[in-house]
């Protein structure tokens, strides 16, 4: 109704942001860290043209990157293993899917403020609004399903576990992928997986948790 070109939306201490471009459409953290990165490298300000994000961001990040001569280095899902990635490998840009972006030269943790105003910069720099600067981003569907377990090691490295989450794997190929993960806190094992529908992911999803509960590991 504003008209506005850009909407940002801050969480309880302001650490991580998320964003809507003048369509509607959710910026998120993987769209954030493309535009961000691919205009840092533009600009020759990208330390060894990389990424550091986390085994959460989205496929279509990865294929950004792939294709916009970005590389993505992966840490553990959280904030500090981001972090504790960026300065063993020297990096300025990262985070994760959830809004919580790191600019290594300003700050050494997420800052919402911070990061609209990195966004906006790119914006403002490149005389382009948001949705053209997203161009060429395809952020898969993603269904993630918590299993809860009686031992998460033993249901995660079960053979027949593992021979239905490649099998997953083999048929999604190149067009999604699967990842299977423990909890760091909770008794969960983490279902989860990316294609081009939301059925497919369903399907494949409850293919590996319909394993996990048929070998009794599910409380």
């Amino acid at each position: 109704a504003g008209k506005y070109g850009v909407g940002v939306a801050f969480e309880g201490d302001a650490d991580r942001c998320l964003m809507v471009d003048e369509l509607g459409h959710e910026i998120d953290g993987d769209k954030i860290m493309a535009v961000c990165g691919a205009y840092m490298k533009r600009n020759g300000r990208l330390t060894g043209n990389t990424i550091v994000a986390t085994v959460m961001s989205n496929i279509g990040l990865h294929k950004y990157c792939a294709e916009h001569g970005l590389r993505l280095l992966c840490a553990s899902v959280g904030d500090r293993n981001v972090l504790e990635l960026m300065q063993k490998e020297g990096m300025r840009l990262g985070g994760e899917q959830s809004g919580h972006i790191i600019f290594s030269k300003h700050a050494t943790t997420g800052d919402g403020i911070l990061t609209s105003l990195k966004l906006m910069e790119v914006m403002l720099e490149r005389k382009l609004p948001m949705s053209k600067l997203t161009e060429g981003l395809t952020i898969y569907p993603q269904v993630l399903e918590n299993v809860r377990v009686k031992d998460k090691l033993a249901a995660r490295q079960d053979a027949d576990v593992q021979k239905a989450v490649e099998a997953v794997a083999n048929k999604l190929g190149d067009t999604g992928r699967i990842l299977v993960r423990e909890s760091g806190t909770e008794p969960l094992l983490r279902v989860m997986v990316e294609a081009p529908e939301d059925d497919t992911c369903r399907a494949c999803v409850e293919e590996v948790v319909a394993v996990i509960k048929a070998k009794g590991h599910a409380i």
